[in-house]
């Protein structure tokens, strides 16, 4: 079968040409060489049976879905259209609507939303200069390559300069950079001639990099779902990886959200030249609803104890108190005790 590559940046001439005396039976590319190629009437689709718009909500993002549509006008009405897409933003269903009649929709589940081998750690910004965190945190990884993950293209450009002007070498990949530059930039990534990549979700899917040991979301993503395709980026084909997350207190509903996706985190801070362990954030919010799990017995105890009160009674109060939770202990020691005999047993 003969297989072609068309993308942007590469020899349009030459590619013109060669289609004068062959046609190829299947077209891999990007969509404005694509449809450069058609409007030239270079390469012939109107016989096309099957047409694949891969990473449709990524082409959505990056502005080539009015290209894809143009192409897709040009193709016979009988052609086979598949759409994949890790996610169905709403902006996509017009294209979905125009050009799939009552299409058959596969979810396909993954066994698991993190690789095992990946450290899924959770830093605080709150009260610290970002870039500056980024950088001591950059100091104590010593990573072999790490991607650094922004939610913004001006994002990227203002730590790719603050990280570059301190010394570091740092690739820049985002949606404004020209194809045969980031062509160029990932030649160079190949070669190791650089340590860190700052990046938009554009690399987080469709640009495969290997020997990613660490991955930095300097922010949590607007859509959550591309939380594990950056995350993915490292801990792969059965190396160990650690991705690091910074937040801060607004962020805490999506990090519920992505725990409840099945991701586990890693509390840790920077102290003493070192990462380190550290309380779970929600360590106010379990104090107080153990605290609301006392019963109303040992309550009115407790209050009574504080009221002024005679030296005779206030000791009789204070013993019951201490009874009473020494009772408490008792019980959930043997409810832990049934528990483990439970459990051995099932083991057996």
């Amino acid at each position: 079968l003969r297989v072609v590559n068309y993308l942007g940046g590469s020899d349009k001439t030459g590619q013109m040409d060669k289609l004068q005396c062959n046609q190829p039976l299947i077209v891999i590319g990007t969509p404005g060489r694509i449809y450069d190629l058609v409007k030239s009437g270079s390469l012939d689709i109107h016989k096309a049976k099957t047409f694949v718009v891969d990473e449709a909500d990524m082409t959505l993002d990056m502005g080539f879905l009015e290209t894809v549509d143009k192409i897709a006008a040009t193709l016979p009405r009988k052609v086979q259209i598949l759409v994949f897409s890790a996610t169905i933003p709403q902006k996509l269903q017009p294209f979905l609507k125009k050009y799939l009649f009552n299409p058959v929709i596969e979810q396909i589940k993954t066994k698991t939303v993190i690789s095992d081998t990946i450290e899924n750690w959770l830093i605080s910004t709150k009260g610290r200069d970002k870039n500056a965190q980024i950088l001591e945190m950059t100091k104590l990884m010593q990573p072999y390559l790490a991607m650094i993950f922004v939610n913004t293209k001006a994002r990227a450009d203002e730590l790719h300069s603050y990280l570059t002007a301190n010394g570091l070498r740092v690739a820049k990949i985002h949606g404004d950079i020209p194809p045969r530059e980031r062509k160029r930039i990932m030649s160079q990534v190949k070669n190791l001639e650089f340590q860190y990549i700052v990046a938009t979700d554009l690399a987080a899917r469709g640009i495969d990099i290997e020997g990613v040991s660490h991955v930095i979301n300097d922010a949590i993503p607007q859509d959550l779902s591309f939380f594990v395709h950056r995350v993915g980026r490292t801990g792969r084909n059965g190396l160990t990886g650690t991705a690091i997350t910074l937040y801060q207190p607004s962020d805490d509903s999506d990090i519920r959200e992505l725990e409840k996706m099945g991701i586990a985190f890693l509390p840790k801070l920077i102290k003493n030249g070192e990462f380190q362990d550290t309380y779970d954030r929600d360590r106010r919010a379990n104090r107080e609803k153990s605290q609301e799990k006392l019963d109303l017995e040992m309550i009115g105890l407790v209050k009574k104890k504080k009221k002024k009160i005679k030296p005779g009674y206030k000791k009789k109060i204070k013993w019951a108190v201490d009874e009473k939770r020494r009772k408490t202990k008792r019980i959930e020691a043997r409810a832990r005790g049934r528990a483990e005999r439970k459990a051995r047993k099932q083991e057996f």
